[in-house]
């Protein structure tokens, strides 16, 4: 029986550290009226919520398809594979490659098609294509990968996720202060192999866009003298935070129930880092599901505090993290199972049982 295996994870981190400390002097602005309250005030409180710190930003001179390559150029090199080999490039992003202070974002040509570029790809057959999903873009990436290899249509593929989100965020906007750049990549195999014995076990995607497609969005400054021509990443939320709690858990249940396992066989859970408290608020909703009233300490490796939120990128970084021992009090071992979940844009969720 074939499986769809992980056999090779790389990540690129930028270098540039934006501290809280560094929006002390910023004014931010709510309906184009400045807040009332000291910047210092505002930066504790959203500490406290989202556990972010620092996050990363690129520097002027590069964009999404360049840190999109060198993690992939890491994941390829980790895997041991020739390039040429691949049949697919999946690369998850939601704003294509954005010059500093740029106005318009590029996507044509396909991020995907610029990396394949970029590696030197020369086989005509390596499908090289961009997938928009909202923040679980990388994750949906794996699953569309997985039903690709079932269906004989591929036997390797690199599926990556990269943003540099610090090019749309608007400055006036106290959420500014979540999103971060950053890239991650894994080498896709499909292996013959003993059943369940490695490889995703099962996974659930879903799409709620009736009332909640607006709860992350694209909008004008809070600036008091917005440009209206230029638009920003916004979101509700208040309306994130309640979507995400009530129906992640569900879907991760799905998950795990279609792949037969138990909650007590979850040795970790690759959550999309995008709020501290979110993530362990669905983490323990979750786990109730289940009956389960406190879920185990180590089954929640995080990287925010120091990273933020990337988007795409966050969970295949925090693999990659753990699997080179970045995250000293997370490892993985042969046959632990493992599970990956997103929510975002959309608004859209999904959720993935591997046996590592």
């Amino acid at each position: 029986m074939f499986q769809s295996v992980i056999t090779g994870s790389g990540a690129y981190i930028p270098t540039e550290i934006k501290r809280n400390n560094d929006f002390l002097d910023q004014q931010f602005y709510a309906d184009n009226k400045p807040l009332t309250q000291p910047a210092q005030q505002i930066i504790k409180k959203f500490q406290q919520i989202t556990g972010i710190e620092e996050r990363r930003y690129v520097v002027p001179n590069i964009n999404t398809s360049d840190i999109g390559f060198l993690a992939a150029e890491a994941a390829i090199l980790d895997a041991g594979i020739n390039p040429e080999e691949i049949d697919q490039i999946i690369v998850a992003h939601n704003f294509g490659d954005v010059q500093e202070n740029g106005r318009q974002s590029v996507m044509v040509p396909a991020i995907a098609c610029n990396i394949k570029q970029k590696l030197g790809i020369l086989n005509p057959n390596c499908i090289a294509y961009d997938l928009i999903f909202g923040c679980p873009g990388w994750l949906q990436g794996v699953i569309q990968m997985d039903g690709l290899f079932k269906a004989g249509m591929a036997k390797k593929a690199l599926v990556i996720g990269a943003e540099t989100l610090s090019r749309v965020i608007d400055k006036y906007d106290r959420d500014s202060m979540i999103f971060s750049d950053g890239a991650g990549a894994i080498i896709m195999e499909s292996i013959e192999m003993p059943e369940k014995q490695q490889g995703i076990l099962s996974s659930c995607a879903q799409t709620y866009s009736y009332s909640e497609a607006d709860y992350i969005n694209m909008g004008i400054s809070f600036s008091p003298v917005p440009d209206p021509e230029k638009m920003y990443i916004k979101m509700l939320g208040r309306k994130v935070y309640e979507f995400a709690l009530l129906h992640v858990p569900q879907a991760m249940k799905l998950c795990l129930d279609k792949s037969g396992m138990a909650i007590t066989d979850v040795k970790k859970i690759f959550i999309h880092q995008a709020n501290e408290k979110m993530d362990e608020a669905i983490i323990e909703r979750f786990y109730a599901l289940y009956g389960i009233s406190t879920y185990p300490e180590d089954v929640l490796p995080m990287c925010i505090q120091w990273l933020g939120n990337s988007s795409v990128a966050t969970i295949p970084t925090l693999y990659d993290l753990v699997l080179k021992h970045q995250i000293p009090e997370h490892a993985l071992e042969p046959g632990d199972l493992i599970m990956f979940a997103s929510v975002g844009a959309g608004m859209n969720i999904n959720a993935v049982c591997y046996r590592y």
